[in-house]
Parts: structure tokens; sequence; C-alpha cells
């Protein structure tokens, strides 16, 4: 981009430098790592260098020379760099020394200590919609996680044709200036890397790319269900084609985790004991939901016209309400990170309660959030958050539907009602 945006993930490591001596960053190609690690560094080691990397093997103990902060860039590459670092934060490295930026876990039978204590990690995602420049934010989500039912106020010019076309424009900060052709093109290109070389790198054998891709495009089919993954693997199979076989889809889902792609969210398990019977199954979500257009082959205007596409999923409701929520819950999940929360979803083992999002603080209170596509939020949108508050009492600390709407404010019941554009941390 030709002017850095500040993001969420600043107010972060503002804070966790100036008294921290290593931050490792992590996160999914081009969410903007090394940029933003960047403008904070005054040396750099980019370990993506063959080159540099050579000399790096043969001297391991120029990482750490330099004036700091040091910036090791793509570390996963030299694996022993970890231990480096470590070592030097227990010798008394002063707070902002290192920074370090992954996009995958290291390499299989690569070890390194865990740096428990020493190193901190980070994550980073794709651009929120705030951090995009779209809307003005007037909710604060660490405002609904004080408690206190803060007041719900604001409208928003966007409308629904904008969310979709900030579903198929990505998140992805190098993208943002580039047409839609282009967008496009950039996005195709970040699959054929995934599939044809960061998936071999990491020492996946990819023997069928065609079942690969099929594989994949299934997996966004499934974007915001909870779809179990033999599900998945018969939705991959399109017409005649073999569908992929159970060896070859476990170490592709674990690959793409480790290349931080797959990005599901995990079912939430309360800390106390007021609900049973929960389901364990993750929602599935990839770390960008434009990632998830391109393989379905949908552009805005399939999407505004409820268009299905790709592999037969069950959802309930249509594709473009399953990647809606995909952009609603990446800018949930940014945002709760800098409130030190997390973000899980809540559906019971029947399937008779369902809550799209719940963000939880570290003492395990809550907000628990719908996300509808529509403008418009009846009693029946929010009957389970009425069930979940009736459930567990005060530990609700407040129930949100997010929407495609123009104004945010406070039904009748307490339930807020907030424009996803309008959300902010």
């Amino acid at each position: 981009m030709s002017e850095y945006l500040r993001r969420a993930v600043d107010n972060d490591l503002d804070e966790l430098t100036a008294g921290l001596a290593a931050i490792s960053i992590e996160g999914a190609k081009a969410v903007g790592k090394t940029f933003t690690a960047s403008r904070r560094a005054r040396t750099i080691h980019r370990l993506d260098d063959d080159d540099l990397r050579t000399v790096i093997e043969a001297d391991p103990s120029r990482l750490l020379t330099g004036e700091r902060p040091i910036l090791i860039d793509e570390w996963q590459r030299y694996p022993a760099c970890w231990d480096l670092v470590r070592r030097a934060v227990d010798d008394g490295a002063a707070a902002g020394s290192f920074l370090l930026t992954g996009s995958a876990s290291p390499a299989a039978g690569a070890t390194t200590h865990s740096g428990a204590g020493r190193i901190v990690t980070l994550r980073m995602r794709p651009l929120t919609l705030a951090e995009r420049g779209v809307g003005s934010p007037t909710v604060s989500l660490a405002e609904l996680l004080a408690g206190g039912r803060p007041a719900i106020t604001g409208d928003t010019e966007l409308r629904l044709a904008d969310y979709v076309a900030e579903i198929v424009r990505s998140g992805f900060p190098g993208l943002r200036d580039l047409s839609e052709r282009l967008v496009r093109a950039q996005l195709d290109g970040y699959i054929d890397r995934i599939t044809e070389r960061e998936l071999p790198e990491l020492g996946v054998n990819v023997r069928n790319p065609a079942a690969l891709r099929r594989w994949l495009a299934a997996y966004a089919a499934a974007s915001s269900t909870s779809a179990s993954y033999e599900t998945i693997r018969n939705a991959a199979s399109s017409g005649q084609a073999e569908r992929p076989s159970k060896q070859a889809t476990g170490p592709y889902r674990d690959a793409l985790t480790r290349l931080w792609i797959v990005d599901s969210v995990p079912a939430w398990l309360p800390t106390r004991n007021h609900l049973r019977r929960l389901a364990a199954a993750p929602k599935h979500q990839l770390v960008d939901p434009a990632l998830a257009a391109r393989l379905l082959g949908v552009g805005a205007g399939s999407l505004l016209a409820a268009t299905d596409a790709g592999p037969a999923i069950p959802r309930d409701g249509t594709l473009l309400g399953a990647l809606f929520e995909s952009l609603v819950t990446l800018g949930l999940r940014v945002y709760a990170q800098a409130a030190e929360a997390r973000v899980s979803h809540l559906r019971t083992a029947a399937g008779e309660h369902e809550v799209d999002l719940i963000v939880e603080r570290g003492d395990g209170r809550i907000v628990a959030v719908e996300v509808k596509l529509a403008s418009t939020v009846s009693d029946g949108d929010v009957r389970h958050l009425r069930w979940l508050r009736d459930t567990i009492g005060d530990e609700l600390l407040d129930a949100v539907v997010l929407t495609a709407g123009t104004y945010a404010y406070r039904r009748q019941d307490g339930i807020a009602v907030v424009p996803a554009g309008l959300l902010g941390p």
C-alpha cells in the first residue's frame, strides 16, 4: 500500500515491546507482518533470501548483531534462530531487542525450545473493515467486554453491496490499491503458491494437485459451518472425480493450518458447568473470505444474486451469508486479541441452540454474538441469545447482533444491534 494504515496489532506491539525483549509476529503470508515489523526495526535479516540464509547457517551469531531492534523475517526458514534469540533474552537483552516474523510453523522434524517466558507470540490477520478505512466504528468490543452495557449508537452509509465488495476485495494490505482484475489474479497466484510450493516446503507430498484444489474448494464452501471433515472430503469429489483420500486430506489440513491459511474457530468450552452436551467441532474459516470466494469462483455479482457455487455443503442460509460471517469473524478476532480475549462458537450437541461467536474474557465471562445478513433484526433472530442469557445469567456480559444494516441501537430486550462496519476495537 502507498500509505501505512495503523492497525490494532500496532497497539499490542507498542505495549509489548516496551517491556519484553522478544516478540514473534505470526500469520499467513501477505497479512503485513514484515511491513509492520520493519517500521520498528533498525536491523533486518530476511531468511527467505537463500544467500543470506547460507551465511547465517555458517555463522549464526550474525543474527544477533546490528543495531536493535533486530527483525528476523521468516524465522521458520532457520528454526535454530529461535533458540539463539531465547538465549539472548536469558542473557539479559533489553526490552524491544528482537522481532521475529513467520508465515508457517517450522518444517517437520525441526526442534525448538518453546520460548515460554522469553518470546511472546502475537497473531496477525488480514485487515479488518476499520483498518481498511471502511466505516467509522462507534461501538467498541473492549467496552462490551468491560460489562456495564455501554450505549449503542451510530449509523453507517455502508450497504450490503459494500460488504460484498470487501469480501471479494480481500484484507491483504498489498492488494488494496489494485484493480478488481488484478486482485483476482493475485489471489489466484496466492492459491497456486500454496498448492505448488508452500505445502511441499512443509514436507507434504502433493501427489494429486487437482484433488488438493478440490478439497480446498470444499473447505471454502464449508465456511462458517461446522461440517465434519468427512462431509468436506465427500464434497471434494466433483462429478466423476475421485475424492481425496483420508490419508491425503489429514496432512493437507494440518499443513494449511501451519501456514495459517485454515483458521478455524474452536468450539466454546465454558469454564463453569452451566452448559452440558456442547458440540466440540470447530467452525471452518479460511484466513480471508476473499480466498474462499476465489476458490469457489464467485464474484460480487453472483454473491448478491444469491447464486450458490462450488461443492455442496449443508448450511443454513446462502453462501453470501456464510462469507459475510467470515468477514465479521475476521474483524472480531482481531479486536478480541487486542482486548486479551478469545473467540469461539457455541453449538449444542443436538443442534437445537447455536450462537455464531463467543468472545470470552480471561475470567470466563462472555459477549455472545450472532451474525445476520439482514438489515433488520426480529425476535426470532435473537432467540438463541435469549436462551443463553437465561442459561448462564450474569456470566453473559452482553449480547450483540452484527448486521448489514444502517443503525446501531439496543433493542427493548437489551440486545445490541450493530452494523458490522460500526464495530471496532
